[in-house]
């Protein structure tokens, strides 16, 4: 059975044996049950405590009893951005397909646009995965970079260093820097988003005048209890480091560690408890006020990563255009649909699809929602069910990968959407 501690950044405990954790120090000089102690930092040692992110692991073997690694092909994964030209274009892609070949999760992760580098430790990438095949001897980590994975399709059981989360759509996962998982699918497929983050760690934002109520609360992330593997056998080592995807031999699982105390460990989020804040009086309010968890970078007030959400809400706004207005933003936007539709376009963006809008690219309605929100009746509220949106919002450009610009999902209408809106300007009538 799987089980949970609650609450964003928190120190926790966990031992799957009684006793396993060390009491009155991090390294005794031996360990109980014979584990090796081994700390894992998520951030330089000298961060402010309240930016600081570590956790002790005492597991069964150190991670360093590996064979050398070799590099192995990455496929469609990147991490270099400047390839090609960025069009200003608006840019929509259909779901990917599921593969017909048996596919684990790093086989089917694909790259579909990034910025900065994992050797800046600055940017983001944004991929997408589809995979039909559960990873069992092969275990993964990622140096480059913290993973959030926004699982679309098919129910999700992460097997972490420190625990299993099993996530499902319409929740979300946080994979830390260099924490070991394999991806299990107790439906046999699964499809979602991923954001990988080289900058600094996703923390959730303050909330200022909101007060102390209201987006996501602390309360509601979920890290797993420890558990653990003591199985010997063929197990394989895979790493994304410094761009490229890397491969060692192993003689037993890595799945080890028998307990663990500390804040940096992978979490899980059920958007569905998101507490939507918005305008009650007049306007749509911007983005920023569905934020659940950002990534500082180094100017205040601006992030390296944004992860909003556009959840069911309720619009009530009187005399006012209801849907998301017309806009160009010195940020660019990444942007998915994990269930339902989305209120600002009334066809042509499926779950599992994806858009980008980067900086000063104009963008918003589509014809028909524009039509519809001009004509409605404001004396109803508008109740919007049945959705969960986001975006991965960032201060840099967006910049898609050759398979993006070449992928058969490409809409290569998409900005067909907008060449219907109407003239309606006449001098005469104000």
């Amino acid at each position: 059975m799987t089980t949970y501690q609650s609450g964003f950044g928190n120190s926790f405990e966990s031992e799957a044996l009684p006793g396993a954790l060390p009491v009155g120090r991090n390294s005794p000089q031996r360990c109980p049950y014979g584990l090796y102690a081994e700390q894992l930092s998520g951030t330089a040692f000298t961060a402010p405590r309240a930016d600081n992110r570590r956790s002790w692991l005492y597991r069964i073997r150190p991670s360093a009893t590996h064979l050398p690694f070799e590099q192995i092909d990455a496929g469609p994964i990147v991490s270099a951005f400047d390839a090609l030209p960025v069009p200003p274009n608006q840019l929509r892609w259909n779901p990917l397909p599921m593969p017909d070949a048996p596919t684990d999760f790093v086989q089917g992760i694909v790259t579909m646009a990034g910025s900065g580098s994992p050797r800046a430790q600055s940017g983001a990438a944004a991929h997408l995965y589809a995979t039909n095949r559960s990873m069992t001897e092969r275990v993964f980590y990622n140096a480059d970079g913290e993973m959030l994975i926004v699982p679309q399709q098919g129910r999700h059981r992460f097997v972490t260093e420190l625990g299993v989360i099993d996530a499902e759509p319409q929740e979300i996962v946080v994979i830390p820097r260099g924490v070991r998982f394999r991806l299990e699918l107790p439906d046999g497929q699964a499809r979602g988003y991923i954001c990988e983050n080289y900058g600094a760690n996703f923390r959730l934002p303050d909330l200022g005048p909101i007060g102390s109520n209201g987006l996501a609360n602390p309360r509601d992330f979920q890290t797993p209890t420890a558990a653990y593997e003591d199985i010997e056998g063929a197990y394989e080592l895979v790493t994304k480091f410094m761009g490229n995807l890397w491969s060692a031999a192993m003689t037993h699982s890595p799945i080890d560690v028998v307990a663990w105390h500390g804040d940096y460990a992978p979490y899980k989020y059920d958007l569905r408890r998101f507490n939507a804040i918005g305008s009650i009086t007049f306007d749509h309010p911007d983005p920023s006020i569905f934020l659940v968890l950002h990534s500082a970078s180094d100017t205040p007030g601006v992030s390296n990563i944004d992860f909003v959400i556009f959840p069911p809400r309720t619009l009530s706004m009187q005399n006012t255009f209801r849907p998301p207005w017309f806009h160009r933003n010195i940020a660019s936007e990444f942007m998915g649909l994990v269930h339902g539709a989305y209120d600002a376009k009334a066809e042509g963006f499926s779950p599992g699809g994806a858009s980008i809008h980067n900086s000063m690219t104009g963008h918003g309605p589509d014809a028909e929602t524009f039509e519809k929100a001009s004509h409605a009746d404001l004396s109803k509220p508008d109740v919007i069910r049945d959705t969960m949106a986001f975006m991965f919002e960032t201060r840099n450009v967006w910049e898609p990968t050759k398979f993006a610009l070449a992928s058969a999902e490409l809409q290569d209408d998409y900005y067909r959407c907008w060449q219907t809106l109407q003239k309606h300007f006449d001098a005469d009538r104000p």
